[in-house]
């Protein structure tokens, strides 16, 4: 499939003068500011300083002063706090966080996540069972709970006060607990909307510690707030943005031994780890314990002391996570068999997969990965006691979770934001749903918001990449959802020495423009060698990529796109 190259429009020559000028910065750059909305010397400064003053103060969230009072109280009357998660990185993230701390102010906590195949996503009447019978008084749910209608009406009735940290869209009626922190929730004024929820469990650690007159204690939880907020893919702007940054730098100065083991793991090198390595390195290993076994494993590993301990838990969890790829592999061969017959026989734009074999654990990465490649919303099922459940994704351009909510009177559950989601429904409903799904699309996307778009911050001479560009593209760090990594336009490129196929399908050259030559390499590029061969003169789309190689550092351009000069 071919991509649509998007040129954002030109910002006005009189800001990016003044921009330029007095950042001192490359007019390439300054045009990224403003594609970022940013248009102002005050608002760059404060961007590139990471002014901590961008974090907001957390008793703005509703009803955080009841859940402070509340849960200080049971530290002081020594109450069991049950700390019930999710499954997956931000849950376990969060899990692990509000235990900790509420163990390090003199709290008696233990945690809680549902095993994904036997229990299902969410709170249950089964858990706040299990949760009475330890003889817990406060449940504090993280990353789940907004949708818990009955759950919590049940905790209500057997004496369990319930305080609900999450960050997912609510239904239309909100649940009866003793206290909710979401963003989201009708009548929250908290001014940033988009935290994950680490950053929900945070604020009110945050507002725990500045209560006991101990603000700085907070501060070292931000760890969990980096870890989470990149593999959650919440957008990396404002608070987030600021909070990953101070999160990094812990991990990469001075990591907790729970993670610090996981690190060894996986080889990475301190100093060097990036919001890329977490999606790529950390956060695989942390999903890995829920995907295929008990995700509770990843909460002992990052509450471990001893960083030896955490990494032998990392190492079981690395194996599994080999085998959970084998497993992603196998079910997205055949997804894509089941979506091109989809395709084919009937007009799509939203694909509803069902299979009753394939695993719960690798469903929403297969769906994530449908939506790579056909760019348009995907829902996969599997089956578990006839019960279809299973995982929705959607691009960027379309709100999965509304989408959801339109079907809601086909389904049993549902939940999530505007890019994924989770949901069950009976068995005899998936054909029905699957028509619903797909007309709501159509009457969203039209072919052409269904074809894949690379949105272009600026065009750069590839003469201009010199150390100082490259010194101050770094401060636009850390990347992520909404804060991607800048992509550049380049044209008039040619090959330096030639060009070859490597690995599966990816491109590798040297670009070639205005005396100028730099290593270049296209992932999944390969069917594209046509393009650049030849002595003609090609366009390209691209990242800017730093790497450390033998203690040296290397640049080189990460190729997403190139066509012909004349296209």
């Amino acid at each position: 499939m071919n991509n649509i190259w998007i040129f954002k429009e030109e910002a006005d020559e009189r800001t990016i003068d003044i921009l330029e000028k007095k950042l001192e910065i490359p007019r390439s750059l300054a045009n990224v500011l403003v594609s970022r909305g940013i248009r102002t010397i005050e608002q760059a400064r404060a961007f590139f300083d990471f002014d901590t003053r961008g974090i907001n103060d957390p008793f703005l969230m509703h009803d955080m002063q009841k859940a402070v009072d509340r849960l200080l109280l049971a530290v002081k009357n020594h109450e069991l706090v049950w700390v019930h998660g999710d499954y997956d990185v931000d849950g376990t993230s969060s899990t692990a966080m509000m235990t900790q701390f509420l163990r390090e102010i003199g709290g008696s906590a233990e945690y809680y996540i549902p095993d994904r195949f036997l229990e299902g996503y969410g709170l249950s009447v089964y858990s706040m069972d299990k949760a009475k019978a330890a003889g817990a008084t406060i449940v504090v749910s993280v990353d789940v709970g907004i949708t818990s209608i009955e759950p919590l009406k049940y905790a209500k009735e057997i004496g369990i006060d319930t305080i609900v940290c999450d960050h997912h869209e609510p239904c239309s009626d909100v649940p009866d607990a003793f206290a909710i922190l979401d963003p989201l929730k009708p009548g929250c004024n908290y001014p940033f909307k988009y935290l994950a929820a680490t950053g929900v469990t945070f604020k009110l650690v945050q507002a725990m510690a500045t209560t006991i007159g101990k603000p700085e204690l907070a501060h070292k939880y931000l760890d969990y707030v980096a870890i989470a907020s990149a593999a959650d893919m919440v957008p990396l702007v404002g608070e987030n943005r600021i909070m990953t940054k101070m999160g990094l730098d812990i991990i990469n100065s001075k990591p907790r031994p729970g993670l610090k083991g996981l690190i060894d793991c996986t080889g990475m090198k301190m100093g060097c780890i990036n919001t890329s390595s977490i999606i790529y390195g950390l956060a695989p290993l942390i999903n890995a314990a829920g995907r295929l076994g008990d995700a509770k494993r990843s909460v002992k590993m990052m509450l471990q002391s001893d960083p030896v301990d955490a990494f032998r838990i990392a190492q079981k969890l690395e194996r599994e996570n080999i085998r959970r790829r084998a497993i992603d592999e196998q079910t997205f061969e055949e997804t894509i068999q089941m979506a091109d017959k989809i395709i084919a026989e009937e007009e799509t734009r939203g694909l509803v997969l069902h299979a009753p074999h394939w695993h719960a654990g690798v469903i929403g990465i297969v769906a994530s990965r449908l939506v790579d490649r056909y760019h348009m919303p995907t829902v996969l099922l599997t089956s578990i006691d006839h019960v279809a459940k299973g995982s929705a994704r959607s691009p960027s351009n379309y709100d999965i979770h509304a989408a959801l909510k339109s079907c809601e009177y086909l389904l049993d559950e549902y939940g999530g934001h505007k890019h994924a989601a989770g949901l069950s429904l009976q068995e005899n409903k998936v054909a029905e749903f699957r028509r619903q799904f797909n007309r709501l699309a159509i009457e969203k996307l039209s072919k052409t918001t269904t074809t894949p778009e690379i949105v272009i911050d600026a065009e750069l001479k590839l003469n201009e990449l010199s150390p100082t560009f490259i010194a101050m593209l770094q401060k636009f760090a850390p990347f992520g959802y909404e804060n991607h990594k800048p992509y550049f336009y380049s044209k008039g490129v040619t090959l330096a020495n030639g060009v070859k196929v490597v690995g599966s399908n990816h491109l590798k050259f040297r670009a070639y423009q205005s005396h100028f030559v730099i290593d270049a390499i296209g992932y999944n590029l390969g069917h594209k060698i046509d393009v650049c061969s030849g002595g003609k003169p090609f366009s390209i789309v691209y990242n800017i990529e730093e790497s450390n190689y033998n203690g040296h550092s290397i640049i080189q351009l990460r190729i997403k796109d190139l066509r012909n000069e004349n296209e």
